[in-house]
C-alpha cells in the first residue's frame, strides 16, 4: 500500500500521489479511524468480526439489545437522595391537595395585626398565605380585610363590590362581624371579612363618632371566637384610624418587613405608634412576630438589613425568609392564594415554613 506524498496516509494502492477514498484494513484516510465506520458513527457493511477476536482483547461482548456505542457501567446502584427541591415541592404539592397534619393550636384565639405603614412590603400576601398555610393545617382561620383596596378579598376570590355588607358596614354602621364574614372557597375552616370601595371613606366618616379608635375592637368582642383559632388583620400602608382600630383590636402584631433600606426608615415611625397605642388605648398590644419579606439572595444588601433586624429585634423574627417570587405576585390574579395555586414554588415553601413557626409558638404565646 502506497502513502500520499509527504503526509503519510494510506494512499490508494497503484496511485502513489492519490488520497484513499475506499474502505481499508487498517483504517480510514489520514484520521486512524477503523475503516468499517463513517465519521457519522453508523457502521458499513462488512464481515462480521470473528468471535474469538472479541475475546482475545478481553472486551465484555455486547448485551443483547443494546446498540454499539452504549457504554455499559458496572458496580452498586447510585441512591437518589428525596431531598431535592423536585421533591420538596411534591410534597408540598401533596399538602396543599389533601391538607397537612394538624399542628399545635392556640389554647384561645390569637388576634394578630399584620402593619406596617409602607406599602409594598408584603402585609396583604403575608395575611392571605398565613390563613392559608394554617386553615391548611387543621386550624380556624378569620382574615378580616381592612384594608380599601380589597386585595386580601381579591386573593381569596370574594365578592367585594361597592354597596353590599362588609368591614365598612361594621365600622360605620355598627352592623356585627358575623353578619359580613363569608367563608372561602376551597377551604373548609378559612373565613373572610371583605373590604369594599366605600372603606375608602371611613377615615373621615370615624373622625365624629364617639370612640372610633376601638370601633372595630368591639365588633371583635361581641364575635363568638369559639370556633377560630387565628384572626389576622389586614391594615392598609398608613397609620389612620383604620390602622389604629387594628392596633387596638389586637393584642399581637405582626410586622412585615421589605429587606430593602427604605423599610428600615418607616419602621421607627411604626414602632413609636405601637407604643402609643399601647400607652393609652390598649395596655396588652405587643410586636409578637417580625416576618422579613421580599428577600434577594444576589444581593448584600438584603443580608444586611437581615442581620440588622435579628440583631435589634432577636427571636421576634422568624427563621423563614420570604423571597421574591413571581408565583406570590400572579396568584391574586386567579382569585387564589399561592399555598393552591403553586404550592411547590419557593414563595409557597417559605410561607409554609414561616406558619409552621407561628404555630409552633402559640404555647409561648399563651403563656405570657
Amino acid at each position: 500500500m502506497g502513502t500520499a506524498p509527504g503526509l503519510g496516509w494510506p494512499g490508494l494502492p497503484g496511485s502513489p500521489g492519490r488520497l484513499h477514498s475506499g474502505r481499508s484494513d487498517s483504517g480510514s484516510p489520514g484520521l486512524g479511524w477503523p475503516g468499517g465506520v463513517h465519521a457519522s458513527g453508523a457502521r458499513r457493511a462488512g464481515p462480521p468480526p470473528a468471535a474469538d477476536d472479541t475475546q482475545s482483547s478481553g472486551a465484555a461482548p455486547t448485551p443483547p439489545g443494546k446498540g454499539e456505542g452504549t457504554v455499559v457501567m458496572s458496580g452498586p446502584p447510585v441512591e437518589v437522595s428525596s431531598d431535592t427541591p423536585i421533591a420538596r415541592a411534591a410534597r408540598a404539592a401533596v399538602v396543599a391537595r389533601s391538607g397537612g397534619q394538624a399542628w399545635p393550636r392556640p389554647s384561645s384565639c390569637r388576634i394578630i395585626t399584620i402593619a406596617n405603614q409602607k406599602g409594598g412590603v408584603g402585609k396583604t400576601t403575608t395575611a392571605v398565605n398565613l390563613a392559608a398555610c394554617l386553615a391548611m393545617n387543621g386550624a380556624r382561620v378569620l382574615v378580616v380585610d381592612l384594608d380599601p383596596q380589597g386585595n386580601a378579598s381579591t386573593a381569596f376570590d370574594v365578592d367585594h363590590h361597592s354597596g353590599m355588607s362588609s368591614i365598612y358596614d361594621v365600622l360605620v354602621d355598627g352592623q356585627p362581624l358575623a353578619g359580613v364574614v363569608r367563608q372561602v372557597g376551597g377551604f373548609r375552616q378559612l373565613y373572610c371579612a371583605p373590604a369594599t370601595i366605600d372603606l375608602a371613606g371611613a377615615e373621615i366618616e370615624l373622625v365624629p363618632l364617639v370612640a372610633r379608635e376601638s370601633r372595630l375592637a368591639r365588633a371583635v368582642a361581641d364575635y363568638d371566637v369559639s370556633n377560630l383559632d387565628y384572626i389576622l388583620i389586614d391594615c392598609p400602608p398608613s397609620l389612620g384610624l383604620l390602622t389604629v382600630n387594628a392596633l387596638v383590636a389586637a393584642p399581637e402584631v405582626l410586622i412585615p418587613i421589605q429587606c430593602e433600606y427604605y423599610a428600615l426608615e418607616g419602621l421607627e415611625q411604626l414602632l413609636r405608634t405601637v407604643e402609643l397605642v399601647r400607652s393609652h388605648l390598649n395596655l396588652g398590644l405587643l410586636i409578637s412576630t417580625i416576618l422579613l419579606t421580599m428577600y434577594d439572595g444576589r444581593t448584600r444588601l438584603a443580608s444586611q438589613v437581615a442581620d440588622e433586624v435579628r440583631g435589634h429585634f432577636g427571636e421576634l423574627v422568624l427563621n423563614s425568609v420570604i423571597p421574591r417570587s413571581v408565583r406570590l405576585s400572579e396568584a391574586p390574579s386567579y382569585g387564589q392564594s399561592v399555598m393552591t395555586y403553586d404550592p411547590g414554588s419557593s414563595g409557597a415553601l417559605a410561607y409554609l415554613e414561616a406558619a409552621r413557626e407561628m404555630a409552633a409558638r402559640n404555647t409561648r404565646t399563651a403563656g405570657r
